[in-house]
């Protein structure tokens, strides 16, 4: 079975400055995969383990993206091989161009029965991404996957999370699939599997390479500002647990929120 997972490479959030009028920067933010994608990856490398395939990782956008840290963590985290489609018109894609670019590299690939996609990406948590990918290609398309099983060849049985209950469903190959966090935890790469991932494939395509002669230009996103800073009370409740949650409770209705 040929699975492709679909990774959001992104400026780590954790490198985000945030300027004194509240302005978000990324201009000295690291690159790197988004953590919403890795129990996608680590879904289809489990799948793979368990009833045989091979792993692709696949990822679109900007010059940055290929990075060797980037492509040496993904690799050693169980892919075969890594494909990059990189333009500087990815840079700020709207979701359905970016569907439109991963759809096209997975047609190029051809024979792949699985799509994999994290719930949603790090940077602006569209989450629409992997269910436009999957009306694109025809394929059976589902969100809030907590669990993915292969059932018999050609099928899987796939438990998803909905608000008021649990659906557990057989789903036809080929199929894409979204999948929650807490799936499966991802696994820390080994020494071994670090010095592998030098020797693994890495291709680079070009929009052209897809069959993609140009993108609609980028739909303009609204400045992101963090929410002002307000002072912290620095309110201690002494006492024993019921007293402080009687002072808790008193302090809350003070301040209007109960």
């Amino acid at each position: 079975m040929k699975i492709v997972v679909c990774l959001k490479i992104a400026p780590d959030p954790e490198d985000l400055e945030i300027g004194s009028d509240g302005s978000v920067s990324t201009t000295h933010a690291e690159w790197t995969i988004g953590g919403f994608d890795l129990p996608a990856l680590e879904t289809g490398v489990r799948l793979a383990e368990m009833h045989g395939g091979k792993v692709i990782a696949l990822s679109v956008g900007p010059p940055d993206i290929n990075q060797s840290k980037i492509r040496k963590d993904i690799l050693s985290r169980g892919a075969e091989e890594l494909v990059l489609v990189v333009d500087e018109s990815l840079r700020d894609a709207s979701t359905a161009e970016t569907a439109r670019v991963l759809t096209a590299a997975i047609q190029k690939m051809g024979d792949v029965q699985l799509v994999l996609f994290g719930e949603g990406s790090a940077d602006l948590y569209f989450q629409q991404t992997g269910v436009q990918v999957g009306e694109r290609l025809g394929w059976v398309s589902l969100n809030a996957v907590r669990d993915v099983r292969l059932k018999a060849e050609g099928t899987l049985q796939v438990q998803r999370v909905l608000e008021q209950e649990i659906q557990v469903i057989e789903v036809p190959l080929p199929a894409a699939l979204s999948v929650t966090s807490d799936i499966c935890e991802p696994r820390l790469a080994s020494m071994r599997e670090i010095l592998r991932a030098s020797k693994k494939p890495v291709l680079e395509w070009s929009l052209a390479d897809v069959g993609i002669e140009s993108l609609a230009p980028s739909v303009e996103i609204l400045a992101v500002k963090a929410p002002p800073r307000t002072a912290r009370k620095a309110i201690l409740l002494d006492g024993s647990v019921e007293e402080a949650v009687r002072l808790l409770v008193s302090h809350l209705k003070k301040e209007g929120v109960l």
